[in-house]
């Protein structure tokens, strides 16, 4: 996977408390049917990390997004090349398809349009805007297909 910029919007302190005490609730099962635990193993540490992420389903295929940019789970889960969604005690490896061009900028367009309640502060145009308009911000938000290990 190529290296992408590094920018990324780090989360606030409340943020932080947020979704760790939301993580954990979806970790044993509770939340909308589009929340999971991501798990993924740092890249450096071997440890593994968790974090509460929304999953984009379109035509029977899922997609994660990153709307803080290129945060730490990202850069794991590029590393690794796989991660895991939890939800209670299910759990599911993926392998990553990282998107780009015209797939990528439908994929950030559904995400913002879906969950533009919880993201809509992460991107610079709003929700029900045209694919076009997120050619400029593409780079910036991640976005992976996941495929079954």
């Amino acid at each position: 996977m190529s290296p992408a910029p590094s920018v990324f919007r780090a989360p606030s302190a409340l943020e932080r408390i947020f979704n760790r005490m939301f993580g954990f609730l979806v970790g044993i099962g509770w939340g909308f049917s589009y929340n999971y635990l991501l798990q993924v193993r740092g890249r450096k540490s071997g440890n593994l990390y968790s974090t509460p992420v929304n999953l984009l389903e379109i035509g029977g295929k899922k997609f994660l997004v990153a709307p803080r940019g290129r945060t730490q789970w990202v850069r794991n889960a590029e590393a690794a090349g796989e991660v895991m969604l939890k939800k209670g005690s299910a759990r599911q490896q993926f392998r990553l398809r990282p998107l780009a061009g015209e797939e990528k900028l439908e994929i950030l367009k559904a995400y913002l349009d879906t969950f533009q309640r919880e993201v809509q502060r992460y991107f610079a145009v709003p929700a029900g805007s045209p694919v076009e308009a997120f050619a400029e911000l593409a780079e910036a938000h991640p976005a992976f297909e996941l495929l079954l290990s």
